[in-house]
């Protein structure tokens, strides 16, 4: 049953992407990236802080953080974009990008455990 939860969510989350992915699409800096993973980043941490940690079933943490929120975020489109920034001298703007998604990443990660621990109890 779980292989099938994880499945059907990781499908979910992967087609949220691609359409936010479709709907910002910019080819002068990777916006849909980036939100995607810095939103990614609060949920799963409010997720895995709040509900998930007393509520919810171990089928369903899984499939909601390794399926739906794991196949929404994507550490490698954010790699692949970062040469590609590179790679076309735009060294400030890579450089922007990796620290924007780094310390933006982890710091809504705190939010969203500081959040979710708030109403867990």
């Amino acid at each position: 049953m779980q292989f099938v939860a994880v499945a059907l969510a990781g499908a979910a989350g992967a087609l949220l992407r691609w359409q936010i992915g479709t709907a910002v699409s910019s080819r002068s800096f990777p916006w849909s990236t980036l939100s995607i993973n810095l939103v990614g980043s609060f949920v799963l941490a409010f997720l895995l802080a709040g509900p998930a940690s007393n509520r919810w079933s171990d089928t369903t943490t899984l499939a909601i953080s390794v399926g739906l929120i794991g196949s929404f975020t994507t550490f490698s489109t954010f790699g692949y974009e970062t040469v590609t920034l590179v790679r076309d001298q735009r060294i400030a703007i890579a450089a922007m990008y990796v620290l924007v998604s780094f310390v933006g990443g982890i710091g809504l990660a705190g939010v969203g455990y500081l959040l979710g621990r708030s109403i867990s109890g």
